[in-house]
């Protein structure tokens, strides 16, 4: 196991990918509106299902 193995970190630094052994650097800001958007998505789902109801 070593440069060639896309499974292990040091394979995917050498081949410059990214996955579960190399996650990407994501800023903080990116992860607030993520959060943001998905909080969104859940209220509306929320209020969607219990007007159907």
């Amino acid at each position: 196991m070593g440069r060639g193995d896309k499974r292990t970190k040091r394979g995917k630094i050498w081949r410059g990918s990214f996955g579960v052994s190399r996650p990407k650097a994501v800023n903080e800001s990116a992860q607030a509106a993520n959060k943001a958007a998905e909080a969104g998505k859940t209220a509306k789902g929320k209020s969607a299902a219990t007007k159907a109801k």
